[in-house]
């Protein structure tokens, strides 16, 4: 089942490669940062599930951007298999997948969530040299940057200055 919590986790996995200073820094390229973010979010932190959510991450990315087919995720879970049961009365479903997939494979299954239940809500942030990604939770779903204080002011700011610069010329 995906909940809130698989939703906000799939977008701060799409959020570690922000433009810090001018350059992008991938969080999970750091092997102790991407450590220590994979732990914090559930994982075990080996390098393999670090290499293969690093990869999940990388084609997520491009399919939200439009750059890439939904498909193109179809490999990431090859063998996964969701097995019904049980539990308190109620009928669960439980993945199983290899340990070090499983957080990748969580990504992607809250990516498909998303897209059927919240179509559109799940895109980049409009300032093209963000490279962040937001969840837009506005009634029109017509939210345009990650974040208003930073993207948002700042490219209200260019549209000013060109404007300002265009009619003193």
């Amino acid at each position: 089942m995906i909940d809130g919590a698989a939703e906000e986790r799939l977008l701060e996995l799409l959020n570690t490669t922000p433009v810090v200073e001018g350059a992008v820094h991938d969080t999970l390229g750091a092997p102790d940062e991407a450590r220590a973010w994979v732990r914090e979010h559930g994982g075990t932190g080996t390098r393999e599930e670090i290499a293969f959510l690093a990869e999940v991450r990388d084609a997520l990315q491009r399919v939200v951007r439009g750059e890439r087919a939904p498909e193109s995720l179809r490999g990431f879970l090859d063998g996964v298999d969701s097995v019904p049961g049980i539990e308190d009365g109620r009928l669960e479903w439980s993945l199983r997948v290899p340990a070090a997939r499983r957080l990748a494979v969580e990504s992607v299954l809250a990516w498909a969530h998303l897209r059927e239940a919240k179509p559109g809500r799940l895109k980049p942030c409009g300032n093209p040299d963000c490279r962040l990604f937001l969840l837009d939770r506005s009634k029109p779903n017509s939210a345009r940057w990650c974040s208003m204080a930073d993207c948002g002011n700042r490219m209200k700011a260019r549209r000013h200055y060109r404007r300002v610069k265009d009619a003193q010329s």
